[in-house]
């Protein structure tokens, strides 16, 4: 009872900091939401059935801190001498003051621990950090957008993100190159218009969600264990690993409107070369996706029948068809949706 109660004061603190952040109309009320948060978060990290959980709630905090202090530092140093000194100076601020926030979102090429915490975190850890954790740091990068910059962190983000997941065996540091991958899409659609960030945001937290609650629900951790499937029908394999492909934003699921509307977006402002990167680099990504799947998909299963009769019993299966259909049929549903307006 007392270990569910502090985690939901935490949780609720947590959350209370993001908002906190977003509603401020000053850049030290934005501060003070981040570190309420921070505080918030690293209580939820610490597990005692996970060895690793103090090593990463650690990282965490020292990074964070660091990133905290800095932008603290760029504030002050911003409302000091941005009346009196030249305006390249103003540009330098914003662009440290954009740095510590990407730095706290994990962003490439401030990803270096990024993966190494999402190592040692439970999965629903793992979720919260991927998500919620990325809300606030985003929202202010909003705020302080420069181009030529930003282009830069793009393509590091899509490259790093993309090339370093190839070689990953552990799932959770696979998840994480490849929120490092759609953090350069999301960069990118902001650079346009705050409704497409905002929607590609929605999109990819639910996608995770589904991914993250299928893997949290069979206590999948590494690659290896994919062969644990060869138990289930291929009815099943193939409902539960459909979330996988819609995250690599294969065309038919749902996971490639938002990939969709920003390359539309960046064809319409002339800007092909980083949208063929972006392409080129998250077709990498989908290839790890696809490894992924191999297992569930080609190799051989105990049954022969594609019987759904135990699947539907179960409640947390039920749970998982149910992300799945609207990974599936999203796209569909959204395009009648505009079709009918």
């Amino acid at each position: 009872m007392m270990k569910n109660t502090y985690k939901s004061l935490f949780l609720i603190t947590l959350i209370s900091g993001t908002l906190l952040t977003i509603s401020s109309s000053s850049w030290f009320g934005a501060w003070m939401g981040l570190e309420i948060n921070l505080l918030s978060f690293i209580p939820l990290m610490m597990s005692t059935n996970n060895l690793f959980s103090s090593e990463a709630s650690l990282k965490y905090f020292l990074t964070q801190a660091l990133a905290s202090s800095i932008l603290l530092f760029s504030i002050i140093l911003f409302f000091m001498l941005n009346n009196w000194m030249s305006t390249n100076f103003s540009v330098y601020s914003s662009l440290l003051i954009s740095s510590t926030l990407l730095l706290k979102s994990g962003a490439a090429p401030f990803h270096f621990w990024f993966p190494s915490v999402m190592e040692g975190l439970s999965w629903n850890n793992s979720i919260i950090l991927m998500t919620w954790q990325k809300i606030a740091p985003l929202m202010l990068v909003s705020y302080c957008i420069n181009f030529y910059f930003f282009y830069f962190i793009i393509m590091s983000s899509i490259i790093i993100g993309s090339l370093g997941g190839l070689n990953q065996t552990s799932l959770r540091k696979l998840m994480a190159f490849s929120s490092i991958n759609h953090l350069g899409w999301l960069i990118s659609g902001m650079l346009y218009s705050e409704n497409l960030w905002m929607t590609y945001f929605v999109f990819y937290s639910f996608l995770s969600i589904s991914v993250i609650f299928l893997l949290n629900n069979f206590k999948i951790f590494n690659l290896m264990q994919m062969f644990s499937f060869f138990k289930f029908n291929p009815s099943v394999k193939f409902f539960l690993f459909m979330p996988f492909l819609s995250l690599g934003g294969l065309p038919p699921f749902v996971g490639f409107f938002p990939k969709w509307i920003i390359i539309q977006s960046l064809i319409n402002t002339n800007t092909f070369f980083i949208m063929i990167v972006m392409v080129f680099f998250t077709l990498i990504t989908l290839f790890f996706y696809i490894r992924v799947c191999y297992n569930a998909f080609l190799l051989n299963h105990d049954e022969n029948n594609w019987n759904f009769k135990k699947f539907f019993y179960l409640k947390n299966y039920f749970y998982c068809l149910t992300f799945n259909f609207f990974t599936v049929f999203g796209l569909f549903l959204i395009s009648m949706f505009f079709w009918t307006i």
